[in-house]
């Protein structure tokens, strides 16, 4: 089957809709505290549903449910890990976001330590924000490129756009609450590829849990301890932990959707919800994968897949009615549309323009300027997008990968800066150094999978920086938080 007028006519339809809808808000950005962080009005339950949209992706829709056609469930225990490591960050993050009037992650640290340790924080996402997404963009344009045969770099242009353009008119609140509406819209997608699938599959759930059960698809615990194996208990629930307290407590990305709640409670409450919704979500996603391997046991596979990513394009374009087709198709478009080039604008303009190049700048500068890098930093994802299709690995663990090998260091000094109030900047310093040394070691000469890489990353830093502040006994400087 090929894609017909009508399915072309869903996916540009949601395409124009949603960009429209993030469109709406540039009526509100009067402020770059609007524009950034939507004047701190988003309620507990929307901060719930824009963390799951913002950590879902195409990565989630296409690659997860590959990963258990390949293997099976062990993917679960990484979210374990997911669902502890927000309860610690409500516990130590968010009260210190709160207690200061804070535009970005960094600033907390620039309050601690100084300009060195959270310049370079800054620095390190900017850069593993913009490769990581796009890496993402570019599974977004894959899935176009396998359902429709339109080449992968111009599905990028068509997606990178559309992402530009309401996220430029709308900022923060247009991401948010786009979110909100594109969360449902892949829940629903999701959903229609279960029923399309029991309805496909002879037998239908029973011949799933059969043929799935005796392929070993529902395994959920690897107790093996090898450090290269990344979907072990031990690596998910310490690597899950980790990995969360990097990306939802210390990265703007995600930080930037707490900080724009009504109150720290809220900001709490919304976090912790949020990582049971992700728990089930991926239970739904990782059941897809074992219900296209018992189909694909009946039905052979109509053409051989360059990588398992292609599996659910291939079974969207080949056996779902027209329509049908194209839903789905915009629904991995919508897990893909929750841009990072806000929160990366907010970190340009608030971490280095502000502080460096122009202090004195008034409102309608600090628009202008943050509008414009919001423009810039779509078009470096774009060109990261492009250039992925060269990438041999799975675009999930390379996504992962991406942003554990230096999110450990960043972790490791908010962690010095929130429960170690004796540790330095110096120290703080020397301790990011090391452990961003730790990982170019790991990274390139170790089999260690990247599950690991945050802990190992975050346990150098602190360990380097107590050390370095033993041994100097440099004083702090800055105010604790």
């Amino acid at each position: 089957m090929v894609l017909t007028w009508l399915d072309y006519l869903v996916i540009g339809g949601y395409l124009v809709a949603i960009t429209a809808f993030g469109s709406q808000f540039a009526r509100f950005q009067k402020t770059t505290r609007d524009y950034f962080l939507t004047g701190r009005s988003v309620p507990w339950w929307a901060i719930a549903l824009t963390i799951v949209a913002t950590e879902t992706s195409t990565l989630t829709f296409i690659s997860v449910p590959a990963t258990a056609y390949a293997s099976n469930m062990t993917f679960l225990q990484l979210a374990v890990g997911y669902v502890i490591g927000r309860l610690l960050i409500s516990a130590i993050f968010i009260p210190a976001y709160f207690r200061g009037d804070l535009m970005t992650s960094y600033e907390l640290l620039q309050r601690r330590f100084g300009s060195r340790v959270k310049s370079l924080c800054a620095v390190i996402f900017l850069i593993t924000r913009a490769l990581a997404d796009g890496v993402r963009l570019f599974a977004t344009a894959l899935v176009i490129s396998v359902v429709t045969s339109i080449p992968v770099s111009a599905a990028v242009l068509v997606i990178g756009v559309a992402m530009i353009i309401y996220t430029v008119r709308g900022g923060a609140a247009a991401v948010i609450w786009t979110d909100v509406v594109q969360l449902f819209v892949y829940v629903a997608g999701a959903i229609v590829v279960v029923v399309s699938l029991l309805a496909l599959v002879p037998g239908g759930w029973a011949e799933v849990v059969r043929i799935g059960s005796a392929a070993g698809k529902f395994r959920i615990f690897d107790l093996r301890t090898s450090p290269a194996l990344p979907y072990t208990l031990w690596a998910g629930i310490v690597g899950g932990v980790f990995l969360t307290l990097s990306t939802h407590g210390t990265d703007q990305y995600l930080v930037q959707r707490l900080l724009s709640a009504r109150s720290s409670r809220e900001a709490a409450r919304g976090l912790i919800l949020s990582g049971f919704l992700v728990f089930a979500q991926f239970v739904l996603f990782l059941l897809i994968g074992i219900m296209l391997f018992a189909y694909y046991q009946h039905v052979p596979l109509p053409r051989p897949l360059a990588r398992n990513d292609e599996l659910l394009p291939v079974f969207i374009v080949t056996a779902l009615s027209h329509g049908a087709a194209g839903f789905i198709v915009a629904a991995i478009v919508a897990a893909a549309l929750s841009p990072s080039l806000n929160a990366m604008a907010a970190t340009t303009v608030n971490d280095f323009y502000v502080k460096y190049i122009r202090p004195e700048a008034d409102e309608s500068t600090l628009m202008r300027v943050s509008r414009l890098w919001t423009v810039l930093w779509g078009i470096v994802q774009i060109g990261v997008a492009i250039g992925a299709q060269w990438m041999q690995r799975s675009v999930l663990d390379a996504g992962l990968a991406v942003l554990s090998y230096a999110s450990g260091s960043v972790l490791g000094a908010f962690l010095l800066a929130t429960l170690a109030p004796s540790i330095a900047e110096g120290p703080a310093f020397a301790g990011m150094i090391a452990g961003l040394a730790a990982m170019t070691l790991v990274w390139g000469w170790t089999d260690v999978a990247f599950t690991w890489y945050v802990f190992i990353g975050a346990s150098v830093t602190v360990l380097v920086g107590w050390v370095v502040q033993t041994f100097a006994g440099q004083r702090p400087q800055q105010q604790h938080v």
